[in-house]
């Protein structure tokens, strides 16, 4: 079977597994919640360091959890205490975890970086495959490459925002210059009026005392439509 094959059958399988867990009620979620919880704690064993988890962890691990586990798994990552043993809970059931770790990290559901790491996991765990250890190093690439899309685009983002506020702090100065402000267009005015509630921790839909209501009457009567701002409202 192709790999392709492979990761096909692992989705149909994941998509089982998923399709019991939505069927489950709460409390029975919120029971095989702490089942897996108590798992991934009792497989930490003493070691140089401490408490913490090894390749015994994993052996474990893969006797205790099964696939139908990983979307337990996935929703007990915000728990930051289980962090690396979340990682090796999903290592532990090799090739059944490949596809479901990818997507968490994609969702943003686990950091790119522990995904590598679990990717790494099941390539050393001697429980898993040869097949399964080369899926993990192919998914361990497309996570990295994943990752560093994922950084570009918070990057291009983040400048072209930094290009936005310099743009709209350039018409804010404009607008200081009665002869600047009158090339400024509505929706110019209207982005410097904005910014400048957003400054003050307001906003127009927001809940307002009466004084900061009549506050921003006034600004949007001068910063948007040019009026004077001692007209008393509603005039």
């Amino acid at each position: 079977m192709s790999f392709a094959n492979s990761r096909s059958v692992v989705i149909l399988a994941l998509a089982g597994f998923c399709a019991a867990a939505n069927a489950q009620s709460p409390a029975e979620h919120e029971e095989s919640v702490e089942r897996v919880r108590s798992i991934i704690l009792g497989s930490q064993h003493l070691g140089a360091h401490g408490m913490g988890y090894n390749d015994q962890s994993l052996n474990i691990l893969s006797q205790k959890l099964t696939p139908a586990d990983i979307p337990v798994l996935i929703d007990l990552l915000p728990d930051k205490e289980l962090r690396t043993g979340l990682q090796f809970g999903l290592a532990s059931q090799c090739d059944a975890a490949l596809l479901p770790v990818r997507d968490a990290a994609q969702d943003h559901k686990m950091p790119f970086f522990d995904a590598e790491e679990t990717m790494r996991l099941v390539e050393s765990f001697a429980g898993c495959t040869a097949k399964a250890k080369q899926g993990a190093a192919a998914m361990r690439f497309e996570i990295h490459s994943l990752s560093e899309a994922d950084h570009r685009r918070i990057m291009q983002e983040a400048q072209a925002n930094a290009a936005e506020d310099a743009r709209i702090q350039r018409n804010a100065l404009k607008m200081m210059d009665p002869k600047q402000a009158k090339d400024l267009t509505r929706q110019e005015r209207e982005e410097v009026f904005r910014r400048s509630l957003k400054a003050m921790g307001l906003k127009e839909d927001g809940p307002m005392t009466p004084a900061q209501k009549d506050l921003v009457q006034r600004m949007y009567r001068t910063m948007v439509l040019g009026e004077s701002g001692n007209r008393p409202p509603n005039q």
